[in-house]
């Protein structure tokens, strides 16, 4: 069997919770993920030259995620988020800028990776300034795939470049808020998902796309067909991470050859237990992920 291989592109950062701290950034989880699936991840990124970038590093070859498209830039910190959770376990940040991952540059040795790989994802975060912008747009220029994960983080985006990374998608994931935000921007009218879905694959010429609803699952429309999962019941400790799970699971299992309904099911399971766990990536062995889908 081809070994799969993946490519993730933006901020590695360390997530400043009240009483603690842990590594994260969705580009990282999702390849934190994926790895541990045993596809081929390979982070492109950048870290200060602290003690924040090298216990992310280590974290990574703990984890054998490929690092070497992290670089180190000595003129900026590593990234760092406040991260204040409600009384649900919900998540808002407050991202701190500018920092290492803002600066990331085009290196030869991550096109001559990207040629090979079979997915490439991004999202709108890491797209904020000019000089990651630069870099990303070149990078999608080569790979043949492209996964974008929207991923809103307010003040941090326009609507003309969600617009313009859209067109660039194979496969968009959206959360249900940003799906009728980003619709709505682009002219839709209307108000139901399906409807809203479709007018965003239609406009954007997409023929994958994704929507989590928190606790109420998610659905994914797949080559003009959709699929359903309405969720499992858990008690929730924090959502951090938990959709970066989720995308992961759901690439894993579409570029193995299952099915969008196992691929969904999946996907949902894995965000799921990742919400009912502290942090944005607990270990989770397929043995466990089995059980909680079929208990």
């Amino acid at each position: 069997m081809k070994k799969i291989k993946a490519i993730c592109f933006g901020e590695v950062l360390f997530d400043i919770f009240p009483t603690h701290s842990k590594i994260g950034g969705a580009p990282l989880n999702v390849s934190l993920r994926l790895q541990s699936y045993g596809i081929d991840s390979y982070l492109i990124s950048a870290i200060g030259k602290d003690e924040f970038g090298k216990k992310i590093i280590s974290y990574l070859k703990k984890y054998d995620v490929n690092t070497n498209g992290i670089e180190i830039n000595p003129k900026y910190e590593t990234g760092r988020v406040n991260v204040v959770l409600n009384d649900k376990g919900v998540a808002s940040y407050d991202i701190a800028y500018p920092v290492a991952w803002d600066k990331i540059s085009l290196k030869s040795e991550d096109i001559n990776y990207i040629k090979k790989t079979d997915f490439f994802i991004y999202g709108c975060l890491a797209s904020r300034d000019k000089t990651s912008l630069s870099t990303l747009r070149e990078l999608l220029k080569i790979v043949s795939y492209k996964v974008f994960d929207v991923n809103l983080r307010a003040p941090h985006y326009t609507n003309e470049l969600v617009a313009e990374l859209m067109l660039q998608a194979n496969f968009i994931k959206f959360n249900d808020e940003e799906l009728f935000e980003i619709a709505a921007n682009l002219g839709s009218r209307y108000n139901s998902m399906e409807q809203t879905i479709t007018y965003i694959s239609v406009t954007t010429n997409t023929e994958t796309i994704c929507v989590t609803k928190g606790a109420y699952g998610a659905v994914l429309y797949h080559q003009k067909v959709f699929y359903y999962n309405s969720g499992y019941r858990i008690k929730v400790l924090d959502t951090v991470g938990s959709g970066d799970s989720f995308l992961a699971s759901v690439l894993f299992k579409l570029f193995n050859g299952n099915g969008p309904q196992q691929a969904i099911n999946f996907g949902c399971a894995v965000g799921a237990m990742v919400a009912k766990s502290e942090g944005a990536n607990p270990i989770l062995t397929m043995k466990q992920i089995t059980e909680f889908m079929n208990p």
